[in-house]
């Protein structure tokens, strides 16, 4: 057992499949899936990674005919959802209704403006979902080491109990180290499992509808993050240590231009978790 959280599950991979969702109306970056990186639009990077690893079955779920058109030109599938969807799980319940899978199909969700998401933790959090029988939802985190994240409230933080399973997740630093930080120090103590939560989730399908069927819940709308809507109805979610350093996402127009300067530096094979 790891001190930071469980270590990940060694099992032989099940079938899986992917959905990317992505929609046009991005509040910080307007059109952000077809700004270029490169030579090539930001959902072709996504794609690219979820196509490296072992999903059977790659599904780009948008509300946008120029993204379903990109996407099929880069050879993933695209199906053309709702415009209203509140969220990515919604819009990926949506392409599990209309493709009829059954209860047991395990799902991928892989964020859309992740171009730099390592293919191994794709594959990593859909084993690990397979091994927990007992549960209906996997993701992944990975050790935060400068304070700087810890205390970022765009970076949300997960605590886990000794098997594995979340605890909770926050945008506010947690575990609170009482004696460092109230006496105002901000260096992160030894010993201390701070977990930065990594956005990819595997579902199995029955699970999904049902975690769609529940109101949103006060912690969620005050967090704004829909995982603790979970947590309120008592079930688990299991939380695996990333085998990998994942890749830069892209939130903002910085965001955009540490990818595209990864990129550049690392022309020949593409930059470190995030090839080209």
């Amino acid at each position: 057992m790891n001190a930071a959280g469980r270590e990940p599950a060694a099992v032989p991979l099940p079938p899986f499949k992917v959905v990317i969702p992505a929609r046009y109306g991005s509040t910080r970056l307007r059109g952000k899936p077809l700004l270029q990186i490169g030579d090539r639009p930001l959902i072709a990077h996504v794609i690219a990674r979820a196509q490296e690893s072992a999903a059977e079955e790659v599904i780009v779920a948008t509300d946008d005919a120029r993204i379903a058109k990109t996407s099929l030109a880069f050879g993933a599938e695209a199906l053309l959802t709702r415009t209203d969807h509140p969220s990515g799980a919604d819009r990926l319940a949506e392409v599990m209704t209309r493709r009829g899978w059954e209860d047991e199909t395990l799902i991928v969700n892989l964020q859309g403006d992740e171009p730099c998401l390592p293919a191994a933790l794709i594959d990593q959090v859909a084993g690990d979902l397979a091994a927990r029988a007992e549960v209906g939802m996997a993701t992944l985190a990975f050790p935060i080491e400068e304070a700087g994240a810890l205390f970022d409230p765009h970076v949300v933080k997960v605590v886990t109990d000794r098997e594995g399973y979340a605890q909770y997740f926050s945008r506010a630093p947690i575990p609170w180290n009482r004696d460092e930080f109230c006496s105002g120090g901000r260096n992160l103590p030894a010993g201390v499992p701070f977990l930065r939560h990594i956005g990819l989730y595997a579902y199995r399908a029955a699970f999904l509808r049902r975690f769609l069927s529940w109101e949103p819940t006060p912690l969620e709308r005050s967090e704004s993050l829909e995982q603790l809507r979970v947590l309120w109805h008592g079930e688990r979610i299991s939380v695996a240590l990333a085998r990998q350093r994942p890749g830069p996402g892209v939130d903002t127009a910085e965001d955009l231009e540490r990818v595209r300067a990864l990129l550049r530096a690392f022309p020949a094979v593409g930059a470190p978790t995030c090839k080209s």
